[in-house]
């Protein structure tokens, strides 16, 4: 799985990379662009080892995912009445390997894709060495993390609807424009915002705000007006008061 993680970190890094710089070009920017295959250490008594939850890969016929099971020492799930699908554990991350590197980079201006995916998982043993590890790291809490390291002023997470919502796909859908934290903690502990979708976003922005910074949830074609406050969710310490 660390192999896998990096493999598609250093493919969809290379074409964000290259697009990001044609688009600077044609605007007659001259800023460097750099993607960093990132490693994202876990710490490896998560409880997350003991309970592989993350489907990866492809559908299997019970025969064959008992087969896995058998021979390759997988562990297999039925997903849903569609087939069976290997599961791998998603621990929490708790370091950025290459965080000097990429801080550095920020600093002398350069654009930096980094942690894609989560980042590559990899455990530290006690004397520091580093291996990979069998695990899906989660890409928005990896990325909350990412933003504390780098001290940045505010963690904008892009997804594919405009704002997040409380009762979302019912008659009393609502959505939010500017939350306080201890609000979005309650609406979490309402069980709002599912863990196969929101869920995370919402863990990663509360992790982040926690910390003192500005969290926005918004559509990624609004990114502009997003950082402006006029589009998406925008989660805010508690002594900013929620308009």
């Amino acid at each position: 799985m660390d192999v896998c993680g990096a493999e598609s970190q250093g493919l969809i890094g290379y074409m964000l990379e290259q697009t990001l710089l044609n688009h600077l070009r044609k605007r007659g920017l001259d800023a460097a662009v750099v993607t960093v295959l990132t490693q994202v250490a876990v710490d490896s008594d998560d409880p997350a080892f003991a309970n592989p939850s993350k489907p990866v890969g492809p559908f299997y016929s019970e025969a064959e995912a008992k087969t896995m099971m058998g021979k390759e020492g997988h562990v297999m799930r039925e997903d849903a009445g569609r087939g069976w699908r290997r599961v791998v554990p998603s621990p929490q991350p708790v370091e950025i390997v290459p965080r000097k590197a990429i801080v550095d980079m920020v600093r002398d201006g350069i654009c930096v894709i980094c942690s894609g995916g989560g980042g590559i998982p990899v455990v530290r043993a006690k004397d520091g060495a580093l291996s990979g590890t069998d695990a899906v790291i989660d890409k928005d809490l990896a990325a909350a993390v990412l933003a504390k390291d780098v001290s940045a002023d505010a963690l904008l997470i892009l997804t594919d609807v405009p704002k997040t919502y409380i009762n979302y796909n019912t008659p009393e859908q609502q959505a939010l424009d500017t939350v306080t934290m201890s609000a979005m903690a309650a609406y979490a502990a309402e069980g709002h915002f599912k863990a196969g979708s929101m869920g995370p976003k919402v863990t990663a922005c509360m992790s982040f705000v926690a910390e003192g910074g500005t969290a926005i949830i918004a559509n990624l074609t609004e990114v502009v007006p997003a950082m402006a406050g006029e589009a998406g969710t925008r989660i805010v310490p508690d002594d900013e008061a929620a308009v």
